[in-house]
C-alpha cells in the first residue's frame, strides 16, 4: 500500500469518492506553519495563549481529521470550506456579507453545482476570525476564574481551527480549478502535469521528505505581526489573491524540476513549498494578533 493510500485509509475516505482534498498540505505541513506563527506572537498577547503552542500546533490538522466520506453529514458540512475556486467566482460574488449571499450569488450566475465549483474557503477564514473576536471580549469581560478558563479554552479550539483554513489558502491549489494536476477542460499551452496525484505528492510527500520546521522558521517573517484589526476580511481576500498568483509557478517547479519525494532535495522546489508555509505561518500569526487587539479596542 502507497504512503497516499494509507493516508486516505487512515481518514476513512475511499480512493474515487466524491471528494476533492485527500490530505491538504498533510498534517507534517499544517503543523510546521502553527508551530512557526505560535513562536512569533509578541509578548502582549495573554500568557495562556502563547504558552499554548503544542495544543495549537495539534490542532492546525484537526478538519482534515474530520474528512470521513463514511460518516457523510460531518464531510460534506465542512467538505467545501477547504478552497476557492478563483476563476469559477464571479465578478463581485466575494464582495458578498456573508457565505449564504455569496452561494445566491453563485446560483445566480448558473454554477451547476455552486459549493462545489467554488468553495468556500475565505468566508471560513473570517467566520471563525470575527468569532476570535467575539470570544476574546468575553474573556476580558469575565471576573470567575473559572468561567474565564473555560473561555480560553474556546479560544485556543477555535485559534486553532482558524489556523488549518489559513494554511489552506497558503497551498496555490487550494485557490484554483487546477486543484489536482491541469483541469483536463482548459488550454494548457505550457504543457502543465494532468497528474491527478499532484495535490497529495506537493503537499502531503514532498513535504515530509524535504521541508523542515527549520526551513519554514527561516523564510517567515520576523518581529511583530502587522495588526489588520477592523479590517481581517480585505486583508484575507488580498492573502488569498496572491496566494492564487504562485499557481504558475507551482506548475512550472513541477514541469521543470518535480516535486519528487524520493529524488535528492533542490533548493527551488523546497524553498517554493517552505515559502507558501511560511506565507501562511505569517498570516496566522496577523490573525491571531489581530483578533486580540480588535477585540481590545
Amino acid at each position: 500500500m502507497t504512503v497516499v493510500a494509507l493516508v486516505l485509509v487512515i481518514l476513512g475516505i475511499t480512493p474515487g469518492a466524491e471528494t476533492r482534498w485527500p490530505v491538504p498540505w498533510g498534517f507534517v505541513g499544517h503543523e510546521f506553519a502553527a508551530r512557526t506563527a505560535a513562536n512569533t506572537l509578541p509578548g502582549d498577547m495573554p500568557s495562556f495563549f502563547r504558552s499554548a503552542t503544542d495544543r495549537l500546533v495539534y490542532l492546525n490538522p484537526e478538519p482534515d481529521r474530520w474528512r470521513n466520506f463514511s460518516q457523510r453529514e460531518m464531510d460534506q458540512a465542512f467538505s467545501y470550506d477547504h478552497y476557492i475556486d478563483l476563476e469559477n467566482v464571479p465578478a463581485g460574488a466575494l464582495d458578498a456579507s456573508d457565505r449564504f449571499t455569496f452561494l445566491k450569488a453563485l446560483y445566480d450566475a448558473g454554477l451547476e453545482k455552486p459549493e462545489r465549483d467554488s468553495g468556500f474557503l475565505p468566508f471560513r477564514i473570517v467566520e471563525l476570525y470575527q468569532r476570535l473576536v467575539a470570544e476574546w471580549r468575553l474573556w476580558a469581560a469575565e471576573d470567575d476564574p473559572t468561567r474565564k478558563g473555560w473561555i480560553a479554552d474556546r479560544i485556543l479550539n477555535d485559534a486553532g481551527i482558524l489556523g488549518h483554513y489559513v494554511t489552506d489558502a497558503s497551498q496555490p491549489h487550494h485557490t484554483t480549478i487546477h486543484f489536482n494536476g491541469w483541469s483536463p477542460g482548459a488550454l494548457n499551452p505550457e504543457g502543465y502535469t494532468t497528474d491527478n496525484t499532484f495535490h497529495a505528492r506537493f503537499e502531503g510527500l514532498f513535504v515530509e521528505a524535504h521541508v523542515t520546521q527549520r526551513d519554514v522558521d527561516r523564510l517567515a517573517r520576523r518581529g511583530t505581526p502587522r495588526s489588520v484589526a477592523g479590517s481581517a476580511r480585505t486583508a484575507v481576500m488580498s492573502y488569498i489573491a496572491e496566494s492564487h498568483t504562485y499557481v504558475d509557478e507551482l506548475y512550472r517547479l513541477d514541469r521543470d524540476i518535480g516535486f519528487d519525494p524520493n529524488a535528492s532535495t533542490n533548493a527551488a522546489t523546497r524553498d517554493f513549498a517552505a515559502g507558501r508555509l511560511s506565507a501562511g505561518a505569517d498570516m496566522l500569526a496577523v490573525l491571531w494578533w489581530s483578533a486580540w487587539l480588535e477585540a481590545s479596542g
